[in-house]
């Protein structure tokens, strides 16, 4: 039971390291459209004077249909980037997932195959993923318009000598991500942590699958952060150098954003039934 399972060649991480690098790199690509037109806009008013009287009337509707031509494309780029990323990449990362585990298993990548119940896992995971960044991108569109009628209206305001540029930008940071507790995060590192995060989580999952459907394994090795726990990072009951079922694989491939868990094969403890899910090594 306490025989280790020696890693051949690279680890899963390094060998999806250039998908996610990719792909947060497309994605705050998208962005970064976003957030320059927000510049633009904000240096554009800063020259007009609002009121209904003002001469700013042209320069000011200009302003405004660049600001929304930007919209436009960061919408186009940013749903590319989501169809491209839920239905060609995350199946890759799946397949690549399946292949490591086989290679530590000393099988030939061929074992694999798209079975209906592989296609069923990398369908629900790329519709989840899809539906994850679509609202995101939803989401900074409306605040966008947001901040686009706000600065409609201080233009309109008779009373107002000059645009409250810094208001407007604190008040609609574009460059951030809401999350549901409100908290406001810089748009690269949301970035990063959902593209490792699904990831990582279609890896893990075609692994801990493959392991039970093609070599009819029932446990695997764990290999993750150090202090790291199963369930959530702060999990008393700690994932690295444990066993787990592929069961309790498969409802946990990985613990929190920037995990870096890793399921190996173990063959010889097929047919085992007196372990348990987490004895350690």
């Amino acid at each position: 039971m306490t025989t280790s399972v020696r890693r051949r060649g690279r680890t899963l991480r390094a060998r999806i390291l250039a998908y996610i690098t990719g792909g947060i790199g497309r994605l705050t690509a998208a962005w970064r459209i976003l957030t320059t037109a927000q510049t633009a806009l904000l240096a554009a008013l800063a020259r007009i004077r609002p009121g209904r009287t003002s001469g700013g009337g042209r320069p000011l509707r200009e302003a405004i249909s660049a600001f929304n031509t930007a919209l436009a494309s960061f919408n186009r780029a940013a749903m590319a980037f989501a169809e491209s990323w839920s239905a060609q990449d995350l199946p890759v990362i799946y397949r690549e997932g399946a292949w490591t585990l086989l290679d530590n298993a000393d099988r030939r990548q061929s074992t694999f195959a798209w079975t209906s119940r592989h296609q069923a896992a990398i369908t629900s995971l790329s519709a989840q993923y899809y539906a994850d960044l679509t609202s995101r991108i939803t989401e900074a569109l409306r605040r966008a318009r947001a901040f686009l009628r706000n600065a409609q209206d201080m233009a309109r305001d008779p009373n107002a000598a000059r645009f409250d540029l810094e208001a407007l930008r604190r008040d609609h940071p574009l460059d951030t991500v809401v999350y549901a507790n409100n908290a406001r995060h810089p748009v690269d590192s949301w970035a990063r942590a959902a593209i490792t995060w699904q990831a990582v989580t279609t890896a893990n999952t075609g692994a801990a699958r493959t392991a039970l459907d093609e070599l009819d394994i029932q446990f695997l090795e764990v290999r993750d952060g150090r202090g790291c726990g199963w369930a959530n990072h702060n999990d008393d009951d700690k994932a690295d150098r444990t066993l787990r079922t592929v069961q309790d694989a498969l409802a946990h491939p990985v613990a929190h954003a920037h995990c870096v868990r890793e399921f190996l094969p173990r063959l010889d403890l097929r047919g085992r039934t007196d372990i348990r899910s987490g004895a350690p090594l």
